[in-house]
């Protein structure tokens, strides 16, 4: 089962865990996700199944969009809701328009220190098991780009914000260091990601969608799943809307046949790409291809065999 599928991650699961419940609903054993959420965060979860696992690597730099709850009052040691006060809550006084000032401050390129509760790993050991023991976490800044960070609303304690940040942002953090810009400490208390890259919330299905297809189609069919894995491919993502980036080309079947084999070859129309896509027909995507020289293409991921 080839293709990617978008999930909208409840609150209360890790990442792995959504990984794990859709091996066990699909029976497809290889099944990765394209970026991390913590678990108390919602939404878009793109997950890359059989071939297109291959894909993941044109996604270790993908922009994330998010829409989330900064409360003011009190930081906490994971910098989100799930943590414990580090203080006793501060008298906040912070306006709408005070408050949009100081979150454009963190626009642009920053640097920004990863929360002590996270997977950065120090000397080779996640930091958030030195922080669980209460052992000193020494985690070193990291330059980010936050192309956006609104504040939508502000009710006097909490507010609303969207933000586009680069790959390795983390909105705890932003949420932290605002708090401690305005000077009443903050916290990340709620949080949906509503987009990783080409990838919205409007194309996410919940598990139980899966789950529900596992249990009406595929329960009836004891020794053949073929049904269900059709139905199941509605689900996915269409191939042609995968790396928009780069120009698609459909391959004669000569070129397919070389593809499949991870052989070179001509693409005249694309003299000009260095990346390309290469599908036979409108759906199944043959290959991720660079360009060698001139108008000659090699494979650099084959997904389809």
């Amino acid at each position: 089962m080839d293709g990617v599928l978008i999930i909208n991650k409840p609150a209360g699961m890790t990442s792995h865990d959504v990984v794990a419940c859709v091996r066990r609903l699909t029976g497809e054993k290889s099944v990765g996700h394209l970026g991390t959420l913590d678990p108390m965060a919602t939404g878009v979860l793109p997950l890359v199944l059989g071939r297109f696992t291959r894909l993941a690597q044109f996604y270790n730099e993908a922009d994330k969009r998010y829409e989330g709850t900064i409360r003011f009052g009190w930081a906490t040691d994971t910098y989100d809701a799930e943590g414990t006060p580090t203080g006793p809550p501060q008298w906040i006084h912070l306006t709408l328009d005070r408050l949009r000032e100081f979150a454009h401050r963190f626009t642009g390129q920053i640097e920004q220190l990863p929360p002590p509760f996270s997977a950065k790993k120090v000397a080779g050991i996640p930091a958030y098991r030195l922080a669980r023991k209460g052992q000193p976490v020494e985690l070193k800044p990291k330059l980010v780009e936050v192309k956006e960070l609104e504040i939508l609303s502000f009710d006097g304690r909490q507010a609303r914000f969207k933000a586009w940040v680069s790959s390795g942002t983390y909105l705890r953090s932003l949420a932290h260091d605002l708090g401690q810009l305005a000077g009443t400490g903050a916290h990340l208390a709620e949080l949906e990601r509503t987009a990783v890259r080409e990838f919205t919330v409007e194309e996410a299905h919940g598990l139980e969608e899966i789950d529900l297809k596992s249990a009406t189609e595929l329960g009836s069919m004891t020794s053949d799943n073929e049904y269900y894995v059709k139905s199941l491919d509605k689900l996915f993502i269409h191939p042609r809307l995968v790396l928009p980036e780069f120009p698609a080309v459909t391959a004669p079947p000569e070129s397919a046949a070389k593809l499949r084999h991870g052989g070179a070859v001509n693409l005249p129309e694309f003299s000009k790409a260095s990346i390309v896509r290469v599908f036979a027909g409108q759906r199944e995507l043959l290959a991720i291809a660079r360009r060698v020289a001139g108008t000659l293409f090699q494979p650099k991921v084959v997904l389809s065999g």
